[in-house]
């Protein structure tokens, strides 16, 4: 059973709802620029930690405005840390898929003793100017969806890309896009390279061998600035290789937290 906890934070400005499920260790669960939903791979985290899947700033049901009372990406990380304190949790790992994958680094190398343990999927963070990564929201759809789905007639293409004559939902995805877009571009002026030496935490790099928003030269670019991580590479998945293969990416989280 699942639980939607609604909590006020930042002076009352954001008010973000976190889904918590599970039993055992606890782990937050940061999602990609596409918003917030409960997925098979967040269910199958569930069987082994007690989960807790936040909206980003500006992507809860009841905090369409949260986001403009953050400026700069240190409000944000600064806001996340905020949120671990309300929810009790000091050191928690800490998953991150694509922009949220690039949040969970930041947080681990802002303050290193606040996350436990670290997977990044697919994430978001670092820039090489051999290999740029486009502006995912100026693709047409057609296109993304080549770029982060190894099979674009998956079905859960469908929790990404809706269908346009469900105009709420069509517009929950672009606005939770561009709520991302301020914190990630431009990406090569972010930073993050100046402070992931940073990171402590234990850190398992996750990457879909076919991503073409973000290749897997990037997983090997994470690798090599996180002292002592390890790196995975799920085969027959591209970018949202969360919702390709769930089962497999959950075990690998799993797998890598219980070592």
């Amino acid at each position: 059973m699942a639980e939607d906890r609604k909590l006020t934070l930042w002076n009352g400005q954001i008010k973000p709802t976190v889904r918590i499920a599970g039993r055992g260790e606890p782990v937050v669960f940061l999602h990609s620029a596409f918003g917030p939903m409960w997925d098979h791979f967040l269910a199958a985290l569930a069987r082994n930690h007690t989960v807790y899947a936040p909206s980003h700033p500006g992507t809860g049901p009841d905090d369409v405005d949260g986001i403009r009372a953050l400026e700069d990406l240190w409000d944000l990380v600064l806001y996340y840390y905020e949120l671990f304190d309300a929810l009790g949790l000091k050191s928690p790992a800490v998953v991150g898929h694509s922009f949220g994958g690039m949040i969970a680094a930041e947080l681990a190398a802002s303050d290193p003793a606040r996350v436990g343990k670290l997977a990044l999927i697919d994430a978001y963070g670092l820039w090489r100017d051999d290999t740029p990564v486009p502006l995912a929201s100026a693709l047409a759809p057609k296109v993304l969806a080549k770029c982060i789905f190894h099979d674009p007639g998956d079905p859960a293409t469908k929790l990404t890309f809706p269908d346009h004559h469900d105009h709420d939902a069509v517009i929950r995805v672009t606005w939770s896009i561009n709520c991302a877009n301020k914190f990630i571009w431009p990406l090569p002026d972010k930073g993050l390279k100046k402070r992931i030496h940073r990171i402590s935490a234990p850190t398992l790099i996750i990457w879909g061998r076919h991503d073409g928003l973000m290749p897997p030269v990037y997983a090997e670019e994470f690798h090599g600035k996180i002292a002592g991580s390890q790196v995975a590479i799920v085969d027959d998945a591209s970018h949202m290789c969360p919702l390709e293969r769930p089962d497999t990416v959950a075990a690998l989280v799993t797998d890598f937290f219980k070592s």
